[in-house]
């Protein structure tokens, strides 16, 4: 009976089961690990939040060195099982949830040669958007893939604006260097272009500021120019969420253990994409 399994789904019925649990949040086991990783996650932020505090990280410095060892390794092993129990890892290796798992483990290993570099441990942090479908949390569900989604189906658009918005900052920070000079703070073209994009964005630093009229009316152009920076992508997003929240929203947290396609119909029995029992 076991070898007809195997024969029908490729994997044996422990690896199956524990793809379910790793993967899947429809069953107890499945929640309480997923809850217990986000715990985990929680735990190995404030490490690192408390590691940066020096005077904390003075007198805790063992504990807190040998806590991030036992978070990182243990997401370690984690990833690895993920790996593991995939027929096929490229899937999961090279999806958004697998590279944010593969950050997140990579700072610590690398401050065996970088000082330091393991505070960017703290986008272990983005492994929390896990906590929408572990909870069941319908709305937030369906807002964060409507997001995803209007963002990757806009990805062409903002490309082709954020390359004129390019143009623009250093055909004006050009403008400027030429026109207000070493005197003015505009003492290269590459500083110009900084002043260029603060101003562009409307954020206005002030640490440089043009004092002759041509540079102040170029400056009120551009500062002009920055609300169409702020409204055209905002307008080509909203137009792609709107467009997406009008599909259903699939709640269960089903992942195909052949190709690691997630979101699947809530009463689907096999894998839309390759047709895999679920």
């Amino acid at each position: 009976m076991q070898q007809q399994y195997e024969k029908k789904s490729g994997m044996s019925p422990w690896r199956e089961r524990l793809h379910e649990i790793i993967f899947e949040a429809d069953t107890p086991a499945g929640k309480a690990f997923d809850i217990v990783l986000l715990i985990f996650i929680l735990l190995s932020v404030a490490v690192v939040f408390e590691d940066s505090v020096s005077n904390i990280s003075k007198q805790l410095k063992e504990y807190l060195y040998f806590a991030e060892w036992f978070f990182t390794i243990t997401f370690t092993i984690e990833y690895l099982l993920r790996i593991y129990t995939i027929k096929r890892p490229r899937t999961y290796i090279f999806s958004f949830y697998g590279i944010i798992d593969l950050l997140s483990i990579l700072p610590t290993y690398i401050s065996l040669i970088l000082v330091g570099s393991h505070y960017l441990a703290i986008i272990r942090m983005l492994r929390l958007l896990r906590v929408f479908r572990v909870l069941k949390l319908v709305q937030f569900v369906g807002a964060s893939n409507n997001l995803l989604l209007s963002i990757k189906a806009s990805r062409h658009k903002i490309g082709v604006f954020f390359l004129f918005v390019s143009i623009t900052v250093t055909i004006m920070g050009s403008i400027m260097y030429i026109v207000e000079g070493a005197e003015s703070g505009f003492t290269s073209i590459p500083r110009s272009i900084y002043w260029a994009i603060v101003t562009l964005t409307t954020v206005g630093y002030g640490d440089i500021a043009p004092i002759t009229v041509i540079g102040q009316s170029i400056a009120s152009l551009v500062m002009l120019l920055g609300y169409a920076v702020i409204a055209v992508p905002t307008g080509i997003i909203t137009s792609d969420m709107v467009f997406h929240s009008k599909k259903k929203t699939n709640t269960n947290t089903q992942v195909c253990s052949n190709c690691n396609f997630s979101d699947h119909d809530d009463d689907a029995l096999f894998c839309k994409i390759c047709g895999t029992k679920l």
